[in-house]
């Protein structure tokens, strides 16, 4: 509510296909006819090839079982699988991650493969508390639970395989510039507060005025400076619905995530005292911060490898991979032409002609 949205760190982890259905590719130049006329027959069909790489190729099948296995995880997906342009996205993203995991070394493939047990137990948890079980949610998005193996084992392989080349030097830098960039960075609070809002969150409309609002909160602050109790008041007075049957706390909270205002008030305000009502858009915030710490560089050591990695697949994709595909069968997205400006006649000027003034210029040297 009162917090900042935050994307998750690896976003696209789960970008690749399961099924991987890869026919071998023809050598020599007199097979050249026999190649096309085997294209022609396989066209729509799995063993169609839509795509080729140095080194690889990807199958009708294969690509469709990929984009079924990313819309069986981000339902979202479904509404644009038939899209030329999110087509060409899944494929990209499908390539880079077939290409990523294949450079793997042997170290990086046996922490893979350790994080990948870790992470499918639970999937397959979350899948067989659904309604009918992991079988029956699979089996209604056409899936075989070897597709959704591949495609997590994949995924976190070639994630793993970037992160084990960032250096260290590479993640003290990134700690160190963000600390330049923002000293609270790696702040984080335990944090108890009690807001009174001006606004229904289900809604939006305004549920009482800024006026009586802040003469709410300073009510709940003086009952607090009285020795009341945070709990009770809490859960009394408070319009935030994820901490109010909490006391209005939030445990060892990254305080990055906050609205500029309350971040400043958790950054800043005295341990253990009861702060004046600190307004936010959303109303009034009586707060009182428990305790306060920063984060080291083998605190965040994880998230930081995390996000370089994520940047070295990004300029993978940017950099590398347009210069590795050889062949691309996938519908182009058409381009939009710019809407033409409805044509109009040039207004007509009645005005009289006159002549202009005429001058005589200086001449200059020479007669110029």
């Amino acid at each position: 509510m009162w917090q900042n949205k935050r994307k998750p760190l690896r976003k696209g982890l789960m970008a690749l296909c399961a099924l991987v259905l890869i026919a071998g590719v023809a050598a020599g130049c007199g097979k050249k006819k026999d190649e096309a006329a085997t294209a022609a027959a396989d066209k729509g069909k799995p063993s169609e090839v839509l795509v080729t790489y140095k080194d690889g190729q990807v199958t009708r099948g294969e690509f469709d079982t990929f984009l079924n296995v990313n819309a069986f995880f981000y339902k979202q997906y479904a509404q644009f699988k038939d899209d030329p342009a999110f087509q060409q996205d899944m494929m990209k993203q499908l390539v880079t991650f077939k290409i990523l995991s294949s450079r793997a070394d042997d170290k990086a493939k046996a922490e893979a493969e350790k994080q990948y047990n870790t992470q499918f137990e639970q999937i397959k948890g979350f899948l067989n508390a659904q309604e009918g079980g992991m079988e029956k949610q699979l089996k209604d998005a056409k899936l075989e639970q070897k597709d959704v193996e591949e495609f997590v084992k994949r995924s976190i392989t070639a994630i793993v395989s970037e992160e084990s080349k960032v250096s260290d030097q590479e993640i003290q830098t990134a700690y160190n510039t963000k600390l330049e960039q923002d000293k609270t960075a790696y702040v984080t609070a335990t944090v108890r507060h009690i807001l009174v809002g001006i606004n229904d969150p289900a809604t939006g409309k305004e549920t009482r005025s800024k006026e009586d609002a802040l003469k709410r909160a300073k009510e709940v602050q003086d009952k607090l400076n009285k020795g009341g109790d945070f709990d009770a008041l809490a859960k009394e007075y408070s319009d935030d619905p994820g901490s109010k049957e909490n006391g209005g706390k939030y445990e060892n909270a990254d305080i990055s995530q906050w609205v500029p205002e309350f971040k400043k008030a958790a950054a800043e305000l005295p341990i253990g005292k009861i702060s004046d009502p600190v307004e936010t858009s959303f109303g009034y915030h009586v707060m009182k911060v428990e305790s306060r710490n920063t984060k080291t560089l083998d605190d965040v050591k994880p998230e930081l490898r995390s996000a370089a990695a994520e940047m070295k697949v990004y300029d993978f994709v940017e950099k590398e991979l347009p210069g590795l595909i050889q062949t691309n069968n996938l519908p182009k997205p058409e381009e939009k032409k710019p809407a033409e400006a409805p044509k109009t006649d040039a207004p007509k000027n009645d005005a009289p002609k006159t002549d202009a003034p005429k001058t005589d210029a200086p001449k200059t040297e020479g007669g110029k």
